[in-house]
């Protein structure tokens, strides 16, 4: 197993759409629930032990070779805002764009025959970090600082952040992280005999709702 892949593919500069998104921070700070680095903070942490671990979740188990129509599926129930479903999908196509040029695999083959429509973000980025020899925990850790690092960097730039403070603030959550990515894992382990009500499902009600508000924007600097 490379070590190396874990790096590429936790790198926001792959491919992968990212940088179009900003997991909900812009609509948070039009509603002023975020101004500052202690605001980004608090809302960095409370969508990391929320949607953050059901995407790990997700990632952790597309990553054990998991039946995708079943994760589908589950991803699905876990996301109850329509908005933030096409926005997983959306997301989960240009991952998946990425991810074949990167590391070719049958299994990234098949999900894009057998979905065509887009499978969830977090589900592409199992398969991929399968594809690339990583582990279901590797997985876990790219979704979970996928869901913080995005509204971080995101923020930089509608709040004209000091760069240097979002980084400290990812720093400062390295070792929740590492929690999350560890639970999420543990999880996926008893998949083949729990089955997917095992998995993490963790809401954000708010999330859900100013997603969907954000979706009816007219002038918008993010996608979501």
């Amino acid at each position: 197993m490379s070590r190396a892949a874990l790096l590429v593919l936790a790198d926001g500069r792959f491919p992968a759409g990212g940088h179009a998104h900003s997991g909900g921070v812009e609509a948070a700070i039009a509603s002023h629930g975020v101004y500052d680095t202690a605001s980004l903070e608090a809302f960095c942490r409370g969508r990391l032990h929320t949607a953050g671990l059901t995407a790990a979740g997700l990632a952790a188990a597309a990553a054990t070779g998991y039946d995708l129509l079943m994760l589908d599926e589950a991803a699905d129930a876990r996301t109850p805002a329509p908005a933030l479903r096409q926005v997983a999908r959306r997301l989960g196509r240009q991952m998946l764009r990425a991810a074949r040029a990167a590391w070719p695999s049958p299994d990234l083959d098949r999900i894009a025959r057998v979905l065509p429509q887009g499978a969830h973000q977090p589900i592409v980025l199992g398969l991929a970090a399968r594809a690339a020899g990583l582990t279901p925990f590797d997985a876990a850790q790219c979704a979970a600082y996928e869901s913080v690092s995005g509204p971080a960097t995101a923020a930089v730039r509608l709040l004209s952040l000091d760069p240097f403070d979002a980084t400290a603030l990812l720093a400062r959550l390295a070792g929740e992280l590492d929690e999350i990515a560890r639970t999420a894992a543990a999880a996926a382990d008893h998949l083949v005999t729990e089955g997917v009500g095992v998995l993490p499902a963790a809401s954000s009600p708010l999330l859900d709702i100013t997603g969907e508000q954000h979706a009816a924007w007219s002038v918008r600097l993010f996608a979501s």
